[in-house]
């Protein structure tokens, strides 16, 4: 059974109970869920001792775009299992990013407000639209899809 079923608030303890991800690849801090399966707002706070700052760029700081992507995924991905009856059967993974734009870059010390909103379901196959905010300013965004499958038990 789903014990995440009527919870609409969720911190990373929460969050590490339905994603797969571990650190250092955990990207999210907190979610909450503003329309059960069609949209949340995450927010992940970046600080100058993340891994990727240290060679990302050294007197310059910078998170790679691509990781602004995967905080996009896995809020998606959060999005979908938390809907699943059994979220540790299932898992999600990418299969197309149609477009996207890096506005700003992302620095140590920004807050960042992930907005992720289920376009279009069919089967398995879900399209999201995400934007990551700092400030209020949109720093990055993109149109994605990603497959639900069968999570590989160990």
């Amino acid at each position: 059974m789903n014990q995440f079923k009527n919870q609409t608030k969720f911190d990373i303890n929460d969050i590490i109970k339905i994603l797969p991800h571990r650190y250092p690849f955990i990207l999210i801090d907190k979610i909450e869920i503003l329309e059960k399966g069609k949209s949340l707002v995450a927010l992940k706070n970046t600080t100058i001792n993340e891994p990727f700052f240290q060679g990302h760029f050294p007197g310059q700081p910078v998170m790679p775009g691509v990781l602004s992507l995967e905080m996009m995924a896995q809020a998606g991905s959060f999005l979908m299992l938390s809907e699943v009856e059994d979220p540790l059967s299932m898992n999600m993974f990418f299969s197309a990013v149609e477009s996207s734009r890096f506005k700003k870059p992302i620095v140590p010390g920004d807050q960042l407000i992930i907005h992720m909103e289920l376009v279009k379901k069919k089967l398995n196959l879900c399209k999201f639209f995400g934007k990551c905010k700092v400030d209020g300013n949109i720093v990055a965004e993109s149109y994605f899809s990603a497959n639900l499958v069968n999570r590989h038990r160990q």
